[in-house]
């Protein structure tokens, strides 16, 4: 039996994109400001803490006025690179990088004369060689101002720009933003928004099972979200309406919440079968 039937909701929580937290708010309309300026912006930040929940907004703003193709498979070489943007402008992929190059912007420039705005928006950039960076950004900069290149990246993409031959690609950003781990009140008001838009309630999560996942999550929404769904899990299989501390232990336990520290540890710190874990 699924979560939604045990609990008979509509449908699962968290299968609904939540909203905005202020802090992403505001660094959406820095970002879609720069949309109409011209811009490559760098958003950094830990896994889950709200990196695709920005890309997946400035996606849905506007699909009429602002075009945002998406590239998501960032260890391509610049050849593959320049087809997917080709098939996200639906233009001809076919030729030469050159001829590729040539047809993108032309439709940069007939979505300018439109008065679109354009958004390119590239996953894990962390991982895209700096080389091919660095040729994405020529091309755009033969874009109107009406572009933004978007970054979405971990950190190591900002250490990585720090360094004195990477000067040429850091003096060409616009904006960048750190997007911060969130308070604990922040994932427990997440958790409890994600059952209100799936008619869960409230009490499906005990109190002190609910502030246990905003702590045990480390200030990562992905964690929050992992944990909860984990415990509600575990309360469907003991045939409870309310999953307690037992079932989010329970989901504690797995190996893959241990921490890094616990792996270097001797194998016989290890916790016996049933014993309950101990919240990160």
């Amino acid at each position: 039996i699924m979560i939604h039937a045990h609990f008979g909701i509509a449908h699962d929580p968290f299968t609904t994109a939540p909203e905005l937290l202020a802090h992403q708010r505001e660094v959406f309309e820095v970002l879609r400001v720069h949309c109409r300026q011209g811009g490559l912006c760098i958003v950094a930040g830990e896994p889950g803490t709200g990196k695709t929940l920005l890309k997946e907004t400035l996606k849905a703003h506007d699909p009429k006025g602002l075009l945002t193709p998406h590239i998501g498979r960032t260890l391509h070489t610049y050849h593959n690179t320049l087809r997917i943007l080709c098939q996200s402008f639906g233009a001809d992929f076919d030729g030469s990088d050159h001829k590729c190059e040539k047809r993108l912007i032309e439709e940069a420039h007939r979505l300018y004369r439109k008065g679109q705005a354009l958004a390119v928006l590239i996953d894990d950039a962390h991982l895209m060689d700096l080389h091919c960076l660095r040729k994405l950004r020529l091309l755009t900069g033969e874009f109107p101002k009406n572009h933004n290149l978007v970054l979405f990246a971990q950190t190591e993409l900002l250490a990585r720009l720090a360094l004195g031959v990477n000067e040429d690609l850091r003096s060409r950003v616009t904006y960048s933003t750190l997007l911060p781990k969130l308070e604990p009140e922040d994932i427990q008001r997440f958790i409890l928004d994600q059952f209100d838009r799936c008619g869960l309630p409230h009490t499906a999560l005990g109190e002190a099972a609910l502030a246990l996942i905003a702590r045990s999550s480390d200030g990562i929404l992905r964690h929050a979200k992992t944990l909860t769904i984990a415990a509600l899990i575990h309360a469907v299989r003991a045939q409870k309406r309310t999953a307690d501390t037992q079932e989010v232990n329970a989901a504690l336990m797995q190996p893959h919440w241990r921490t890094q520290e616990h792996w270097l540890q001797a194998p016989a710190s290890t916790p016996a079968p049933g014993k309950p874990a101990q919240a990160q």
